[in-house]
Formats: structure tokens, C-alpha cells, sequence
């Protein structure tokens, strides 16, 4: 099968592919500085090194560990100017205080709204259950006008 693709570069569709991306991300990635500006084939076509794959993963893999998009890129700059930086470790320790802080938050959540099921509230404004668990529930009731 002919081609103009000089080995080992990759078209669009099969970055796309094996990184696990679509191909309106990685044009989006490539537009926000993220990977590389692909150099053109013979034929026009974007051609990407396979390192473009791996660079992918590692931006998704950051996703995932909750880093924006923003700090992926500065994350990135950062280890393009080859020589070791501190950066990483005290981004991800920054991260995780605001992971751990969000986790707080969630198990207060769900403490709550197991009150809620248990104590079979039936109204945010007027509930009738005893005890209502709902921090709310009070702030509903509008005030007696003063005198």
C-alpha cells in the first residue's frame, strides 16, 4: 500500500487511535500548545512522531490525577527546558490538599444525605420530619417582621 508518510511518522486518525483521543482533542491539544504543531507530508497531510502517542497518555494521566489542562501545559513546559525542577512535586502536593479537602467535603455530603433518607424528609422548605438534618431547612421559614 502506498503512502507519502516517510516511516515512522503517524497521520491524525492513528495518533488519534492509540492514544485513545478523538481527533478534534488532539487538534485542540496541538492549538493550546500542549503537543507539537505536526510537520506536513508530501500530501498535506499532519504527520506526527510516535512519541506524540506517548506524550497523549501522559496528558490524560494527568487529567485523571485532577491537573487542568492549564497546569498540564505549564507541567509540560516546565520539563521541556530539560533540567530537573521541583515543580512537579509541589504542584501534585498542592493537588492532593485540594483532593483531600474535596473528599471532606464529599463525606459531609453523604453523611447529610443519609440523615436525610434516614429521617424520611419530604420538603427542603417544609419539611415535616423530626429533627430535620437539612442545615436549610430553617433558613426557609421567613423571618417575623420586627417591631
Amino acid at each position: 500500500m502506498p503512502h507519502d508518510l516517510p516511516e515512522p511518522y503517524l497521520r491524525t486518525g492513528q495518533v488519534a487511535e492509540r492514544a485513545g483521543v478523538n481527533i478534534q482533542t488532539l487538534r485542540y491539544y496541538e492549538r493550546r500548545g500542549l503537543i507539537t504543531e505536526p510537520r506536513r507530508s508530501p500530501g498535506g497531510h499532519r504527520t506526527y512522531p510516535p512519541e506524540t502517542v506517548t506524550l497523549l497518555g501522559v496528558i490524560k494521566a494527568a487529567q485523571r490525577l485532577g491537573f487542568t489542562l492549564d497546569e498540564v501545559a505549564e507541567l509540560l513546559e516546565t520539563g521541556r527546558r530539560a533540567h530537573p525542577s521541583q515543580d512537579l512535586r509541589q504542584r501534585a502536593t498542592l493537588k492532593l490538599a485540594e483532593i483531600e479537602s474535596k473528599i471532606a467535603d464529599l463525606t459531609t455530603i453523604r453523611a447529610t444525605l443519609r440523615q436525610v433518607i434516614a429521617a424520611r424528609c419530604d420538603s427542603l422548605t417544609h419539611c415535616t420530619c423530626p429533627d430535620c438534618p437539612l442545615p436549610f431547612a430553617g433558613l426557609a421559614e421567613p423571618e417575623e417582621p420586627r417591631p
